[in-house]
């Protein structure tokens, strides 16, 4: 019991419930999905053809989150992205009633407040673009190459913790990656564990 009881608790600090993943395979195309903005807009994955996009699964209240936005390392590699001509996208897949669950101008001010610099946020409350990439925690992340392949999913770093202290001493797989695309390189590590708290999908 004991042990059982260790397991599900390490489960759950994690944050890794059981999705299936079939559907965003690396090396394969990236699933093609639409979406709504914060601004109101409807975006396609085909509307970034040619260019590298980054998917950043995200709710604010999550401490794996304020990890990376209060210490500044989700902007400061929003930005880097940006400068070299990459889609940002922010995906808040939690339902209404759930943590995180906030509504277009909530987002775009959360946004302005932290000095976030996406492309644009998708709102996802019944979470359809979430389950069909898999994702399973906040932050979750994705690299989508310009011809649409999948280059990258997994964490945002190496380091599964709450603590700022440890993003400067983690490999940065996301970082790494984008690199290693603009590059026209294989990412090393294409598909690596994600961490954080799980994405808070409609019960």
């Amino acid at each position: 019991m004991t042990h059982l009881f260790r397991r599900s608790l390490i489960a759950a600090t994690l944050a890794l419930p059981a999705l299936a993943l079939a559907n965003a395979a690396v090396e394969a195309p990236a699933p093609a999905f639409t979406a709504q903005t914060a601004d109101g807009k409807t975006v396609n994955l085909s509307d970034f053809k040619g260019k590298t996009v980054v998917l950043e699964w995200t709710n604010h209240d999550c401490p794996y989150v304020k990890k990376h936005y209060g210490s500044g390392n989700m902007q400061s590699q929003q930005k880097a992205a940006a400068a070299q001509g990459v889609v940002w996208l922010q995906v808040i897949s939690s339902a209404p009633g759930q943590q995180g669950f906030v509504d277009g101008p909530t987002a775009k001010k959360l946004n302005a407040d932290r000095g976030a610099a996406p492309t644009a946020t998708l709102l996802d409350p019944k979470g359809e673009l979430g389950k069909l990439y898999g994702a399973q925690t906040t932050p979750h992340m994705y690299v989508i190459k310009g011809d649409g392949t999948l280059a990258y999913k997994g964490g945002i770093d190496s380091i599964a913790s709450a603590k700022a202290e440890d993003i400067a001493k983690a490999e940065p797989y996301v970082a790494d990656a984008l690199a290693a695309v603009a590059a026209g390189r294989k990412v090393e590590k294409a598909s690596t564990r994600p961490y954080g708290c799980s994405v808070k999908y409609a019960s």
